[in-house]
């Protein structure tokens, strides 16, 4: 009669210390004794796995809910909940994220000098960012918790993200952004879905200051990534990627990097599917950076990951314009134990990079893009072999930055860049042409087009 109750009480989170390993309370973000992140465990696992099941009996599990009507069992967040911390089904905020595609990139393998490449879209979640696998769990259990109000700093995609599940779950939420260095593509969506937008007179670290003061002084829950619950609702993009790769491993997993707790996030997936017995072996999990947003690059190559070397960040990949990254411990914590690699591009390699992918049919938005081009230096320097099996993942959708392509395609870009890189970017722009009205002009425009 006891079984249930053992079962139960197995199943439950806690939330640990990265630093000294102490426990904390459910609705901190850093611990009290040594101010390190926290994170996510689940000690019942060691014994009998997530609720007594086994790594076959999950994945039958998970793959039969696809084809239930529930809307938990139709997120591609909550269908793996086993895996997550437990929530109350009424208190769940879910917009059906999750249940992103996997495609394949023949032209960008070619271009990356690479047999096999796939790019996880994460770009096509509901509010078109991967923060919405993430933004599930944190707003869900904010609001079980009780809280009314929600807030994040943002460069943009946390901000849309945030104000849709606050929408939906009937929270209140409260955005702080940096002033000029937004796309206004994402600032339009935290508008539209009704959250308090202020715009502040510094960087994406100077909100992240005020935010901090803000939500110590007023009960308000932080839902930027510093969350634990968000990187738990985050790893799931990793176990659904297994899912459709039939759970076979790539070698390599390819990652943007801006505050660090998508890469935290992925890696922490893998190692937990290495632990229950759903893959044999880890990937490897590089993470690529702006040339100038390079923080963990820096960190790594500067003093071996000794310290953190924060940087005044500047790209035009403004999702990841964040110089001071807080989760930058648990990636690099990722980046050894999967012995993968940082690395850093130009703007020009981002532009070129984000071209080729679109080219493809597929889009992604700039910061996505970084993927491709660290690829590319990967294999030039052989830390990624030819014959290799390589998953990019986009971070954003095509359209968060729709003013990014259309300047690219003009020639807007990079005004006054030199002339062997003006012809690098030429023969990926593809300008509006403006045609007299005339039936015989398209019809010579096809034509030319063809030769």
């Amino acid at each position: 009669m006891a079984e249930p109750a053992i079962q139960t009480r197995r199943s439950v989170s806690e939330l640990r210390c990265i630093g000294c390993g102490m426990t904390a309370l459910p609705d901190r973000f850093r611990c009290e004794h040594c101010r390190d992140l926290l994170e996510i465990i689940y000690p019942g696992w060691e014994e009998r796995g997530p609720k007594g099941l086994t790594a076959a009996a999950l994945k039958k599990l998970w793959r039969d809910r696809r084809l239930s009507l529930d809307s938990i069992d139709q997120s591609g967040v909550w269908r793996f909940r086993e895996i997550l911390p437990e929530i109350p089904q009424p208190q769940i905020i879910t917009i059906k994220e999750g249940n992103t595609p996997v495609y394949e990139l023949s032209h960008c393998a070619r271009s990356a000098g690479v047999a096999q490449l796939l790019a996880k879209h994460q770009g096509m979640n509901p509010t078109g960012s991967f923060k919405d696998t993430g933004m599930t769990v944190a707003a869900s259990f904010a609001r079980q918790a009780g809280y009314r109000w929600v807030a994040c700093a943002s460069t943009g995609n946390t901000s849309a993200s945030m104000a849709a599940y606050a929408a939906r779950g009937g929270l209140h939420s409260l955005v702080l952004i940096p002033d000029g260095k937004i796309s206004w593509s994402k600032l339009s969506q935290s508008l539209d879905y009704g959250a308090i937008t202020c715009q502040l007179k510094t960087d994406f670290d100077g909100c992240v200051r005020v935010l901090n003061e803000v939500v110590e002084r007023m009960p308000v829950y932080l839902l930027n990534s510093v969350n634990p619950y968000r990187v738990e609702g985050q790893k799931t993009a990793a176990f659904e990627l297994l899912e459709q790769l039939d759970w076979q491993p790539p070698d390599h997993i390819i990652v943007p990097g801006g505050n660090l707790a998508n890469s935290s996030a992925i890696g922490k997936a893998l190692r937990e599917m290495k632990q229950l017995g759903f893959i044999s072996r880890l990937p490897k999990i590089s993470v690529i950076q702006a040339e100038g947003a390079n923080p963990l690059v820096r960190t790594i190559r500067e003093n071996g990951g000794e310290r953190l070397v924060p940087v005044h960040a500047e790209t035009m990949a403004t999702a990841i314009r964040i110089g001071n990254p807080a989760s930058w411990k648990k990636a690099l914590r990722v980046i050894t134990e999967s012995e993968g690699t940082v690395e850093q591009v130009s703007e020009i390699e981002i532009a070129i990079a984000k071209a080729e992918i679109g080219a493809e049919g597929v889009g992604c938005e700039p910061a996505s893009a970084v993927t491709l081009a660290g690829l590319k230096k990967l294999v030039k320097s052989g830390f990624v072999k030819r014959d290799e099996f390589v998953v990019l993942v986009l971070t954003g959708h095509v359209l968060k930055d729709s003013e990014f392509t259309l300047k690219f395609h003009r020639g807007d870009l990079f005004l006054g860049a030199h002339e062997s890189e003006d012809v690098a970017l030429k023969i990926h722009q593809r300008a509006p042409l403006v045609l007299e009205p005339s039936v015989d002009a398209v019809i010579e425009l096809l034509r030319s087009a063809e030769k």
